[in-house]
């Protein structure tokens, strides 16, 4: 829980904010920038819990220094056993009251495929953001794709997460030219800046619940 909102917001209301958890496995750039927009107040949300399936990620530092609290959970022993693994994650998030009532899950650099079974215990709840504009280069490398495709426009897009790859409703979107000299790493670099812009963005509706939900179409409220 971050300090300065707690300070901010009285007991009750903090009751009534969802509550928010991170799935890390690196850097977690994508975490700091929703973690500092909710510290700022721009997203009401609670976060109680950010867990990594790796003990040397960055990200983890990162979230305590924000005031957050960090897991540890360990995904090596779990090859082949993605079931078994979501379901300690699932028992941490309900521990600190990220439920499939009251909370939402952002995958933020989160290097693991989650199960069926996760997915739909939390439908509708969990996040995820990539780096192409979808249904456009799903998958791995989405930036390489995109430039040796020959695209013009490339971006990013935060979705729901669904049981397909990056096949989820869409939230909101921005668009990066792609430039004639660009390589991977500078597309993807202009890309994670926009990142850091439309995924707190896209917490922020959801939790003013300022969305529809219709099939696959996700439309804004005013």
């Amino acid at each position: 829980m971050l300090t300065n909102l707690s300070f901010i917001l009285t007991s009750d209301q903090m009751k009534l904010l969802q509550n928010l958890g991170i799935l890390i496995s690196g850097r977690g750039s994508n975490m700091e920038a929703i973690l500092k927009a909710i510290k700022k107040q721009k997203i009401p949300i609670n976060p109680t819990i950010v867990i990594s399936n790796k003990p040397n990620a960055r990200g983890l530092k990162i979230a305590q220094r924000l005031g957050v609290k960090t897991l540890v959970i360990e995904s090596k022993n779990y090859k082949g056993k993605r079931v078994q693994y979501d379901k300690k994650i699932i028992s941490a998030l309900e521990q600190n009251g990220v439920t499939a009532k009251n909370g939402f899950i952002c995958l933020a650099g989160f290097m693991r495929i989650i199960s069926p079974y996760f997915i739909r215990k939390y439908k509708n709840r969990i996040l995820n953001i990539h780096p192409a504009l979808l249904p456009a280069y799903p998958g791995l490398d989405a930036q390489k794709q995109a430039i040796q495709n020959g695209a013009k426009v490339s971006g990013c897009t935060v979705h729901f997460v669904d049981e397909g790859i990056d096949s989820g409703p869409i939230i909101l979107q921005a668009v990066v030219e792609v430039k004639n000299n660009d390589t991977e790493k500078t597309l993807s670099k202009r890309i994670l800046e926009k990142e850091h812009v439309i995924y707190p963005e896209a917490i922020s509706v959801i939790a003013r619940k300022k969305i529809r939900l219709s099939g696959r179409r996700v439309r804004m409220l005013n």
